[in-house]
């Protein structure tokens, strides 16, 4: 018997019992199902932090923080702290110290590091359009991320002059018919002082952005001029070791693959932390991989199940058809090939149901990817919720065949075992 004699018989015994057939590969069926949709829900929802990660970041790229004090949590259990001088400089963001200018030069003076840029927080009370209504800014794109933004009308803000770009999303709110029509607008950038007091800086659109997966463009971006005018009303009086503090700073590092890691332990030795965007967002990936191995690990229980029920139905086949196993035998097939007609029995069981659920869970990712981007979570630009990975859809196949064709060794073995003579009395 040949080969593709030994499949096609294979595939006509597996149609006999159509409904206990069935049942197994629908078992089969769910497994497939459940590591499709993990694996892609794994997959998109890191192809959109690979994403954020290329908006943001740049080989070579660290974000330069002050390392926080962990001693001063002894303050929390009643421990006073010793103050210095330098606790006077400098001050908190968001319970983060801030860069000085002494940190500015340690970074600078670093080896390897070839640039360092900086980039105040601009926070404007309003802005105000030619038509005198007032807009909450929310929060204001940093002048750092003009390099990545894309323009759907107009050009960059040159560094020196008071210009600023808008998101897509403000064309219509500020009376401009479209992207074009809002280039060359004058609009009323106003924030307050630390005593409360408005102060305005006049400033033309240069230029219309589109939204991009990392979040830039989303947002009015002040040019650097721009932003260093709203930062000298905001900060306003205060001392000048408070105004002259960041809250973050970018090195930029020469062959980063040969002296990332030597940069990152001067700064770390001078009190400061450096680290890539991907490892920034390491935490994120590490729970999304978690996520994704815990529903994985419910699939494969299902796959389990699923075995038992191939073992099940192909022993009951074996005890069915034994007068048939005996005829075979005494025609002269070997043992061998009635062990390779019932495990290819398996295999064609576990083939049937893994493309069922592939094709399932692939269907069912990418209509929910589409309904949910486009609906509930249309605000999140550029969010990838599924994807699908053509190497793992094909390990899954693999892994399915496996597991079946393991599942049908078992009565497999019984089947080739049978003595012939006893086989042909069995009633």
């Amino acid at each position: 018997m040949k080969a593709t004699d030994v499949a096609g018989t294979a595939l006509a015994n597996t149609m006999r019992s159509k409904l206990r057939t069935f049942l197994t590969v629908v078992a089969i069926v769910i497994g497939a199902f459940t590591l499709t949709l993990t694996t892609g829900l794994g997959a998109g929802i890191n192809k959109y932090v690979d994403n954020v990660v290329e908006g943001f970041g740049k080989p070579g790229e660290l974000t330069v923080m002050k390392q926080q004090d962990m001693s001063s949590a002894g303050a929390a259990s009643g421990s006073p702290q010793e103050y210095t001088e330098q606790d006077a400089a400098g001050g908190e963001m968001f319970g983060m110290p801030l860069l000085t200018q002494e940190d500015l030069a340690a970074i600078e003076d670093t080896e390897h590091v070839t640039e360092v840029k900086t980039y105040r927080v601009a926070e404007p009370e309003y802005i105000q359009g030619p038509d005198d209504r007032k807009w909450q800014t929310g929060f204001m794109g940093s002048s750092g991320e003009i390099d990545m933004l894309t323009f759907s009308a107009g050009r960059a803000p040159e560094a020196g002059a008071e210009e600023i770009v808008m998101p897509e999303s403000w064309v219509e709110d500020l009376g401009a018919g479209d992207a074009e029509d809002l280039v060359g607008t004058e609009l009323t950038v106003v924030a307050a002082t630390p005593l409360q007091e408005h102060k305005s800086v006049t400033a033309t659109v240069v230029g219309v952005t589109k939204a991009a997966a990392s979040g830039a463009g989303t947002a009015p971006t002040p040019s650097e001029s721009l932003e260093q005018a709203i930062y000298d009303i905001t900060t306003e009086g205060l001392p000048e070791s408070q105004r002259d503090t960041y809250f973050q700073a970018t090195a930029i590092v020469e062959d980063p693959e040969a002296n990332e890691d030597a940069v990152k332990q001067a700064l770390a030795d001078q009190g400061l932390l450096a680290q890539t965007l991907e490892e920034q967002l390491g935490v994120i990936r590490g729970i999304i991989d978690a996520v994704t191995w815990v529903l994985t690990g419910f699939a494969l229980i299902a796959l389990l199940a699923a075995s038992f029920g191939i073992i099940n139905t192909l022993l009951m086949a074996v005890q069915e058809r034994t007068r048939e196993i005996g005829l075979m035998k005494a025609l002269g097939m070997t043992g061998g090939k009635i062990f390779g007609l019932f495990t290819m029995e398996a295999v064609v069981i576990g083939l049937l149901g893994s493309l069922i659920g592939i094709g399932l869970g692939v269907a069912v990712g990418l209509i929910a990817n589409q309904v949910l981007t486009t609906g509930p979570l249309s605000g999140v630009t550029g969010l990838v919720l599924f994807a699908v990975n053509p190497l793992a859809l094909l390990l899954i196949l693999l892994l399915i065949v496996a597991i079946a064709f393991i599942a049908g060794t078992l009565p497999a073995l019984r089947a080739a075992r049978k003595d012939p003579i006893e086989a042909l009395r069995h009633e």
